[in-house]
């Protein structure tokens, strides 16, 4: 990173002492809530990725602190989070201890801030090496795990103040209003927006067909099924072009569902001459630290990633997130897309590509959430969201702008299979007519463009996409939708295509040209 931008990033980010209005006013609520509510009570509070999350907390430590004769805990549920927490804190002068696996505590007494990692503190309370009589304020940081509910029990006395951007859990079987008593709703997204704290997302969003996709026991998509998707040449190479029609030469995060599928993502990106570094959990601390400072310094730089940027990473330069991913989880849209929405002086907007249905599922992000709905009512919410089949019944291929200059001559490039198959049924046809219709109006719009059956086969050729679509709208009408029979209809409709138009092309240009074609 240059010097101006190094400089530019610390202006943009404020931290000590000097908090927002609305960061000022969400501390006085929670201590409102905190001086009229029993010692044990539960209150939650949610405020947008970027909105400052770590900044008010460690504010509300420092005044818990300074008022109150008791001692106060941070959980995270990753090492990394640990150590950030730590430093903002010492940044708001609270002096703190981080209770990690090799932490020494014998001079726990010394403390009055401690900091963990969720799973450690649990082996550290149970092996009874952690005092934890006098701690009277316990603040959980993205407290939309469950992995932290293991640790109520303990601390039974204590205020408990979960954080988080989505209070949506992470598992359905266990709400959050199992846990808590109460929501506070911070700033909007869009609030953040207007007022210059959030940069705005332009999102670009590509349907897929996502019915091959397997749901796990957690309710999310399997990893399996996943990457059988999105390691497809297709994909990547829908992938590729999307990053060059709307990002190419900014810096990008992309986010997978899978080990494999990030390698081979790396793979297609390293091939066509761009800069990209691949990240997983599999990799130790020091490469994982060099990985991300080669990100933050290279210009133009891609970084493609599984399982490890979506909390905890903070890299204002990101000016495109790429969602290689479809995902049935709220808090990780949000968390994923959040990650470009840092704002610097030179950064107002950021750019979003969607290659997994997220926008048709769970809507912009920045929309406007009843959190507080979502909170009470979870169950509600989610039997709302519309299954992978109901989106794509919805779906209406557009071609891109670049490709359909190329097909200018033809006023109509739209083939409605849904309502041609509904047509020919209630006529008594064969389903079958609805493919040889739509391969001949495929074969027209490329006849209309071309001076010779070579420029039409070049034409055919970028139909891909919409053949694709055309196919699985059928399959979905007739009721076959096997993985093999697809993959077998999409090749003989190519193969067909291209017959038609060795066989037809003089005699189709002739009657829509008026004139035979140029020898």
């Amino acid at each position: 990173m240059s010097v101006s931008e190094k400089t530019l990033e610390l202006e943009e980010r404020k931290v000590g002492k000097d908090l927002y209005s609305y960061q000022k006013a969400a501390i006085s609520k929670i201590f409102k809530s905190f001086d009229e509510a029993p010692d044990d009570y539960h209150l939650l509070y949610q405020l947008p990725t970027g909105g400052g999350k770590t900044v008010i907390f460690s504010e509300l430590v420092r005044q818990y602190l300074k008022h109150h004769k008791k001692k106060a805990l941070v959980l995270t549920h990753r090492i990394e989070l640990c150590k950030q927490t730590s430093n903002m804190l010492t940044e708001f002068e609270v002096t703190n201890k981080v209770v990690d696996s090799k932490a020494n505590l014998d001079d726990q007494n010394n403390y009055s801030c401690f900091v963990a990692m969720v799973e450690t503190l649990n082996n550290r309370l149970n092996d009874d090496k952690f005092d934890i009589s006098d701690i009277g304020l316990v603040i959980i940081d993205e407290a939309h795990y469950n992995s932290f509910t293991k640790l109520f029990d303990f601390f039974s006395k204590s205020f408990i103040l979960g954080v988080t951007a989505t209070p949506l859990s992470s598992n359905i079987k266990l709400p959050m209003k199992d846990n808590y008593n109460e929501l506070i709703v911070g700033e909007t997204i869009e609030s953040l927006i207007e007022n210059e704290f959030l940069a705005r997302a332009e999102i670009f969003s590509y349907n897929v067909g996502l019915t091959s996709l397997e749901v796990g026991a957690n309710g999310d998509y399997t990893v399996k099924s996943s990457e059988d998707l999105y390691t497809n040449n297709e994909m990547l190479g829908k992938l590729v072009n999307a990053y060059e029609l709307h990002s190419k030469g900014k810096k990008t995060l992309i986010f997978n569902n899978g080990i494999n599928t990030s390698i081979q993502v790396y793979q297609s990106f390293k091939a066509a001459g761009y800069p990209i570094a691949h990240l997983d959990n599999t990799y130790s601390k020091k490469d994982r630290k060099m990985v991300l400072k080669w990100f933050k310094d290279t210009p133009h730089a891609i970084l493609t990633s599984v399982s490890i940027l979506t909390t905890g990473f903070d890299e204002p330069t990101v000016n495109t997130i790429i969602l290689n991913r479809a995902t049935k989880s709220l808090g990780l849209y949000y968390q994923m897309i959040g990650r470009g929405s840092r704002i610097l002086k030179n950064k107002a907007t950021f750019t979003v590509i969607d290659l997994g249905n997220n926008m048709h599922r769970f809507g912009p992000w920045g929309a406007d959430l009843d959190w507080q709905q979502i909170f009470k009512s979870p169950n509600y919410y989610l039997d709302k969201i519309l299954s992978d089949e109901e989106l794509e019944s919805n779906f209406k291929y557009e071609m891109p702008s670049e490709l359909r200059k190329e097909f200018s001559k033809s006023q109509e490039v739209y083939f409605d299979i849904k309502k041609m198959y509904i047509e020919s049924v209630s006529k008594g046809e064969s389903s079958k007519v609805v493919l040889e219709r739509s391969l001949k109006q495929h074969a027209k719009i490329c006849i209309e463009n071309s001076e010779d059956v070579y420029d039409a086969f070049e034409l055919s050729k970028k139909l891909g996409d919409d053949i694709d679509y055309r196919i699985e709208r059928y399959t979905k009408c007739i009721c076959r939708s096997t993985h093999n029979f697809v993959t077998w209809l999409k090749e003989d409709y190519r193969t067909k295509l291209r017959l038609y138009l060795r066989d037809n092309f003089d005699r189709d240009f002739e009657v829509i040209h008026g004139r035979p074609p140029e020898e």
